[in-house]
């Protein structure tokens, strides 16, 4: 739902879009006018933000904020457009895998000297670790979204199969079993009927990536001179290997759904066809508003490597930043301030169906109710772990042209993993090594 795609051509949307950007305007009255360029993109999302401006707007009559409504598709070279020509906006929503090279290019404001204590301790260091680089703060992380496991209720109670909680989770073995239990032909014509797991992987890296953690792998490593490698070890490979195997050899999980995306696999949800999709959190949002009246569904935690992983996974929050253009940042750092304090910012995890990093925010028991596997999601949240793609300059060429065709071509069965690991290391190490000459 939210890609980036990495084109260098301009686009119309992005010249129409920084035509009217400015930086910080000042009307003769002394008013402020700050551009934010927001990507709420669902109904309640952009309500709730929209909201906020209007309070904050009504609040400070002499900082006024004017709402820009961008596009997940296409931020980052609406972006780069705009800081380039001078014309960026003031403030700006992103995540924090698209902020190094920005801040590599001078283009972001060090948030550390602008921002309140209270917003510093409310969030623990391991998100501010997601938008750090070389000692600067470039923006500020405020909506996460775990990986979950979606499953029909219905399904895994009349399989046997033991519940995970958060407390007690799947290690990946228990889940493989699972599965198992799970995949079958119920009409005996020889045609699995229902399988234990569909694996979407239109977009393949960013899972397989952040999923490395939860068997302790990490993907990217730093030397002693802080240059980035990639290694693809046992740990890191766990995961992609278990995957692969459900699909090729157990035929837990269908091949057809290696090309779709998230969506694409809700309807066979619906239909018993799979019974868990592993999920990006916001998803139980299409699901209440798709799934038949009678269908049952939860929400279960991501399987482990082990306890000594916990519930361990890579994640890259939604942030806030400011340009380092901006003729207000003060002013625009104690926009972002206002919008992701906690009472704020539980409006927008609750609107864009996601989970604050504010420490204050994610205890709201709004987002701690049983009701649509919220409480799941807030006790995951809580062991959430930098991605290890954060701070890798050249990881979107990385990702682009080396990991998602070697990992589709890995998971269809057409690679083997020592092809596999060539490819990840050998031709990605030397996109790496050309970023950090």
């Amino acid at each position: 739902m939210r890609t980036h795609l990495r084109v260098s051509a301009a686009v119309g949307l992005t010249l129409a879009l920084v035509a009217g950007c400015g930086s910080g305007d000042g009307a003769d009255d002394g008013t402020v006018t700050l551009e934010f360029l927001s990507l709420a993109w669902q109904e309640e999302s952009i309500e709730a933000t929209q909201a906020l401006v209007d309070q904050w707007n009504a609040e400070h009559p002499k900082v006024q904020v004017e709402y820009v409504q961008g596009d997940w598709a296409n931020v980052h070279d609406q972006l780069l457009t705009s800081f380039m020509g001078g014309e960026a906006p003031d403030i700006f929503h992103n995540d924090a895998s698209d902020l190094v090279d920005f801040a590599n290019g001078g283009y972001l404001a060090d948030l550390a000297p602008l921002l309140p204590d209270s917003l510093r301790s409310d969030i623990p260091e391991q998100s501010w670790q997601t938008t750090t680089y070389d000692g600067g703060v470039y923006g500020v992380p405020f909506l996460q979204e775990p990986r979950v496991l979606i499953a029909n209720s219905q399904l895994l109670e009349r399989s046997g199969v033991r519940m995970p909680t958060t407390e007690d989770p799947w290690t990946w073995a228990e889940f493989e079993e699972a599965c198992r239990t799970l995949t079958g032909d119920t009409d005996g014509d020889g045609e699995t009927d229902t399988y234990g797991v569909a694996w979407s992987m239109s977009e393949p890296v960013s899972q397989s990536v952040n999923l490395t953690l939860t068997t302790g792998g990490e993907m990217f490593y730093q030397d002693d001179a802080g240059d980035n490698a990639i290694r693809f070890d046992a740990a890191e490979s766990a995961v992609a290997e278990l995957i692969n195997r459900q699909v090729n050899d157990d035929h837990t999980a269908p091949d057809s759904s290696l090309g779709m995306t998230g969506s694409d696999t809700l309807p066979g949800f619906f239909a018993d066809r799979y019974a868990m999709l592993p999920l990006n959190f916001s998803y139980r949002q299409q699901v209440v508003q798709q799934a038949p009246d009678d269908f049952e569904w939860t929400v279960l935690p991501m399987p482990t490597g082990g306890a000594e992983h916990g519930l361990a996974q890579g994640v890259a929050p939604q942030t806030l930043s400011v340009s380092e253009d901006s003729d207000h940042q003060q002013a625009a750092a104690d926009f972002v301030a206002y919008l992701t304090s906690a009472d704020h910012v539980v409006e927008l995890a609750l609107g864009d169906w996601m989970l604050p990093t504010s420490e204050t925010a994610l205890a709201d028991p709004a987002l701690n109710t049983e009701e649509q596997g919220w409480r799941t999601g807030a006790e995951v949240a809580a062991e959430l772990e930098p991605s290890p793609v954060l701070g890798v300059r050249g990881y979107w060429e990385w990702r682009d042209k080396i990991a998602t065709p070697a990992f589709q071509n890995f998971y269809s069965g057409a690679y083997d993993l020592a092809e596999l690991r060539e490819e990840l290391t050998d031709d990605g190490n030397r996109i790496l090594d050309r970023y950090q000459r």
